[in-house]
């Protein structure tokens, strides 16, 4: 009995050891993990923003109390435009259908901007403070000099070099397709202007009357040239059609956001024919931009 429950027992614990484990969840394809809403690359920005910005209300000056915040409008560039951009980052996930875009530019391109001015604007004081320190004159500023440009190239690398650093990368990996902003499309070829005609112009004797010309025009009352523009054929322009997309394609407006999609499943109504982009209306009377027209059907 007793060598019968030992046997049980190794036997349970064979099945337990044996026992396979269930691998762990990749991540969703339309998504991936982070801390709450935001990514880890957004939560270094925040963290590291939030020190640069509590630092800046401490002393810049060495001799006298002048934080960044009041020596004029030097807190523009050095930490109010970065706290915009950050600002921005968190609206953009607390409020998806918020600001997505500073002018022609977007939420991510706007924040390497704002970061890299402002770490220029302390490269250029930190530089000045050495050189007149080098000089033969006192050093004037504080650590906290030191800390804002610290904090401000660590949010270019975050930023400027994400997409180039595989731990960062992925913040930028399998974002949906988006047509680009009006202003940040290709710019249109430049052509150069015709010039106008010569017409020649002779001078005729004084004493010299004009010739009737047997082929100048008859002049023509109204209702005979309204006769003869009646009887005239008329070009008649290039109308709507119908055109069918192989795949599921997006349809942007002028700012470039998705509008409406059209796919292989239904025929969609092209309203104007730009060449490389297609003016469509939705059956329920919106019109967007199609800017892929590749293997489309014309019906």
């Amino acid at each position: 009995m007793a060598d019968d429950t030992a046997d049980l027992i190794e036997t349970d614990s064979d099945a337990a050891g044996t026992e396979p484990v269930a691998p762990a969840e990749d991540a969703p394809a339309d998504g991936q993990y982070g801390v709450g809403p935001f990514t880890v690359r957004e939560v270094a920005i925040i963290g590291t923003w939030l020190i640069g910005f509590v630092v800046s209300f401490f002393s810049l000056a060495l001799v006298r109390f002048d934080s960044v915040w009041t020596s004029g409008l030097m807190w523009i560039l050095t930490i109010g435009v970065p706290t915009v951009a950050v600002f921005l980052l968190v609206l953009r996930r607390l409020s998806p259908e918020g600001i997505r875009r500073v002018g022609s530019l977007g939420i991510d391109q706007f924040a390497s901007v704002a970061f890299s001015v402002s770490a220029m604007v302390w490269v250029q004081m930190m530089w000045e403070t050495v050189a007149f320190a080098m000089s033969g004159g006192p050093f004037v500023r504080s650590w906290v000099m030191w800390v804002e440009l610290v904090v401000m190239l660590i949010l270019v690398v975050l930023t400027v070099f994400a997409p180039l650093i595989p731990v960062l990368r992925e913040d930028f990996e399998g974002r949906p397709e988006a047509g680009a902003h009006r202003n940040a499309r290709p710019v249109r070829a430049v052509v150069s202007r015709p010039a106008p005609a010569a017409v020649p112009v002779t001078e005729e004797p004084a004493h010299a009357a004009p010739a009737e010309d047997a082929t100048a025009p008859v002049a023509q009352s109204p209702e005979d040239e309204q006769a003869e523009a009646a009887s005239q054929p008329a070009t008649a322009p290039v109308g709507p059609f119908w055109a069918l997309a192989p795949v599921e394609r997006d349809v942007h407006d002028e700012q470039g956001e998705p509008l409406f999609t059209v796919g292989p499943t239904a025929w969609a109504l092209v309203i104007e024919d730009r060449g490389e982009v297609y003016v469509i209306q939705h059956e329920d009377g919106r019109v967007g931009y199609l800017h892929d027209v590749t293997g489309v059907t014309r019906g």
